[in-house]
């Protein structure tokens, strides 16, 4: 079982940034694949980021990249997201997302259902 506690949300200008965290519990952590969505009001849980377990790896889909930039620390078990250069359609219920992997098999995925442990999500809003 892991549990995830997100941190960092809040209200930005546009063209700001913000840091997000994601604090993991238990002593596995290196053993997950990590990820990052995003939703919106009305609007399905988009992907965002990923990074492999072993953080040598990473994915963002063409809405972030070059803007966003997921990073892990295994040694204190959170895995961060920074997010430059923000735009209010950045505003929403960010998640971080846990996905237990096979050792040294590094693979990416955006599919939400693809994800184990889910955190219970922090607000970013981006004003114009």
């Amino acid at each position: 079982q892991v549990q995830l506690v997100e941190s960092g949300g809040g209200l930005v200008q546009a063209g700001g940034s913000l840091r997000l965290s994601c604090a993991a519990s238990g002593r596995t952590f290196s053993s997950y694949a990590m990820g990052w969505f995003r939703q919106a009001p009305g609007k399905e849980r988009e992907f965002v980021a990923s990074s492999s377990w072993n953080a040598l790896s990473s994915y963002y889909p063409a809405s972030v990249k070059g803007r966003f930039t997921i990073s892990r620390d295994n040694a204190k078990n959170t895995v961060y997201l920074q997010m430059n250069s923000l735009k209010p359609e950045d505003t929403a219920i960010y998640y971080c997302a846990a996905r237990r992997v096979t050792p040294g098999v590094v693979e990416h995925a955006t599919r939400p259902d693809r994800y184990d442990y889910w955190g219970q999500g922090t607000q970013v809003t981006v004003s114009s």
